[in-house]
C-alpha cells in the first residue's frame, strides 16, 4: 500500500477512458490499496484509478467517515428531476471549484475484489462524488460539465495557474 501521486491537467492519462477490469490480480488488489488509502485523507472524496496513473476502471470514496472502492462501476440510475448545483473541485484539477450541475441521486453497480455485484448509492455530496468518478474513468472533467461561458473562465483560470 503507497500514497500515490495524484496526476493533474494536462496529464493525458486523465482524458483517456480507462479499461475494464477482466481478471482481479495482484495489481488490481494493489491499485485498490493504493485508492483507498490515497482518498483517506482530509479534503478527499473520490479518487479515481487514472487519477493515480492506472487506467483501469476503479474509484475510492471518502465520504461522511466512510471509505470503499468499486470495480467497473457504471451509473445505473440518476434523479431525472432533482438537481443540485454547488461548487465542484478536483484533485487533478487543483486549486478550481465551479458551480457544477449533477444529479441530486445517483446509484451505480460494479463489483469487489471476490467478483461480486456491489451497488452504491447515494444523495448529495454521495451522488456528487459517484458521478465525478465514474466522468473520471470515461475520459472527462468535471470542467467538462461546467456552462460554456463558465467553462471559458475555469479554463482561462486553469491556464493562468499551470
Amino acid at each position: 500500500m503507497a500514497i500515490r501521486e495524484i496526476r493533474v491537467i494536462p496529464d493525458p492519462v486523465l482524458r483517456t477512458p480507462c479499461d475494464q477490469i477482466v481478471v482481479v490480480d495482484d495489481r488490481v488488489r494493489g491499485l485498490v490499496a493504493d485508492l483507498i488509502e490515497t482518498v483517506d485523507n482530509d479534503g478527499r472524496a473520490g479518487l479515481a484509478a487514472n487519477q493515480i496513473g492506472v487506467s483501469l476502471r476503479a474509484f475510492s470514496w471518502n465520504i461522511d467517515d466512510e471509505i470503499g472502492y468499486v470495480l467497473n462501476p457504471r451509473i445505473v440510475e440518476l434523479s431525472e428531476d432533482e438537481y443540485q448545483d454547488g461548487d465542484e473541485g478536483c484533485l487533478s484539477v487543483p486549486g478550481l471549484w465551479y458551480a457544477t450541475k449533477r444529479a441530486w441521486y445517483a446509484r451505480v453497480e460494479g463489483m469487489d475484489l471476490d467478483g461480486n455485484k456491489i451497488v452504491v448509492e447515494g444523495t448529495e455530496l454521495m451522488a456528487r462524488c459517484l458521478q465525478h468518478e465514474v466522468d473520471h474513468l470515461d475520459g472527462f472533467l468535471y470542467l467538462d460539465r461546467l456552462e460554456k461561458s463558465v467553462r471559458k473562465k475555469a479554463m482561462r483560470e486553469l491556464r493562468e495557474s499551470l
